[in-house]
């Protein structure tokens, strides 16, 4: 299980060493290291095992093609993800492209998500956190979350 967020900085080749603790469970993950990493429509990128991916991109292609918005999600989603896996030293390389969408610079943000990693850049991540605070706080009026009705922290 992947959680927390931890701020990392990309080199000049656009490469992001992961923490050993992270890396360690990405390949505990199976699929002998291969990972898959693709855009998110907040602008942002996901980082999955490939085992757990595979379920979801089979979900995501299962969804008709000449509806508009599945197809739009198609693209987002699997047209942009790409195999790939760490480096001898433990380094993810993040293609130009994948880091102009996600508007990724020198420092970035690692956030576990349960079975994947979302890549923010700073001003995404800090903008979101914002975003997410005020919606937890409830001052927006609104009821929480659905599936959170329960807990009690």
């Amino acid at each position: 299980m992947f959680q927390g967020a931890t701020s990392l900085n990309l080199d000049a080749k656009g490469r992001m060493a992961v923490p050993a603790r992270h890396r360690d469970a990405l390949l505990a993950a199976g699929g002998a290291g291969r990972l898959v990493l693709t855009t998110h429509p907040h602008r942002c990128l996901l980082l999955y095992p490939e085992p757990a991916w595979l379920p979801i991109r089979d979900q995501i292609l299962a969804a008709p093609s000449f509806d508009p918005r599945a197809a739009a999600a198609k693209r987002v989603l699997v047209g942009n993800a790409r195999d790939e896996s760490l480096d001898g030293a433990g380094r993810l390389l993040i293609a130009p492209e994948l880091r102009d969408y996600a508007a990724l610079d020198k420092q970035v943000w690692l956030v576990g998500m349960g079975s994947h990693f979302e890549i923010w850049s700073d001003a995404g991540w800090k903008r979101q956190h914002e975003v997410a605070f005020e919606a937890l706080a409830g001052n927006d009026g609104s009821a929480p979350p659905p599936g959170f009705e329960g807990i009690s922290l």
